[in-house]
């Protein structure tokens, strides 16, 4: 799958530069032009890499990394940065940026970077999976088995036992088509074949709870003919 980037940069010119250039190694890329927009899309959108200025209108790329670690997103940050002192370099680094590349950079060095961080960054599940067996994340979505708590953006999503159930269903099989009648035996104990819109019923319910766009949704697919796909 093509890994989705977002660039938060008020240089227009720049903007299309690094646009072109990571569209032509195969990447999805979205820009916003200013800090309050850059922090609004990374914690509405999933993304696979945030380039992030520290030069923006309305808000600092500093302040940006410093609200987004807070919220518990991984997603790796790559800083951009025209002040060459290294005390600027430390800061990011030490608030939770990855890496940093200094204005005016070269093009093959910013790729590099990017290509580096997304290969030995693991995906937003593994990474916080990896500290606790019994959490899940998924950009701005954290799922915690042990407590049966689920939250996005750090706020408290209340769900019935059901549809944390049926959550955690997907979340331990995500990528995966499911179909129906998996989900009517694994998540319900139904035997195959019973005749009920009860998952679609719940599906719905969890959409209008979790989707930024629940008519839209991005997290819980619908695959016609087939069942449903939960795209992390």
């Amino acid at each position: 799958m093509n890994e989705k980037i977002l660039i938060i940069e008020d240089e227009q010119e720049l903007c299309l530069t690094l646009g072109d250039r990571l569209r032509s190694e195969g990447y999805l890329v979205e820009f916003a032009c200013d800090g309050v927009a850059g922090l609004e899309k990374a914690n509405q959108r999933i993304f696979d890499l945030i380039i992030l200025d520290i030069m923006l209108p309305s808000r600092s790329g500093l302040d940006i990394c410093t609200d987004l670690r807070r919220a518990g997103l991984a997603t790796p940050i790559l800083l951009l940065t025209a002040r060459s002192q290294t005390v600027d370099k430390v800061t990011g680094l030490k608030l939770g940026a990855d890496d940093y590349v200094t204005k005016p950079f070269d093009t093959f060095e910013l790729m590099a970077r990017v290509e580096a961080l997304l290969r030995r960054t693991p995906t937003r599940a593994e990474a916080i999976r990896s500290s606790s067996p019994d959490l899940y994340q998924f950009g701005p979505l954290i799922l915690n088995i042990r407590k049966m708590q689920v939250s996005r953006n750090g706020d408290s999503v209340n769900l019935t036992e059901r549809e944390f159930r049926l959550l955690r269903y997907f979340a331990e099989h995500q990528g995966m088509v499911i179909s129906r009648d998996e989900l009517l035996r694994e998540v319900w104990r139904y035997e195959s074949g019973t005749l009920t819109r009860t998952v679609d019923v719940h599906i719905a319910s969890l959409r209008q709870k979790l989707e930024i766009f629940p008519q839209k949704p991005e997290l819980i697919i619908t695959v016609p003919g087939l069942g449903y796909r939960f795209q992390a």
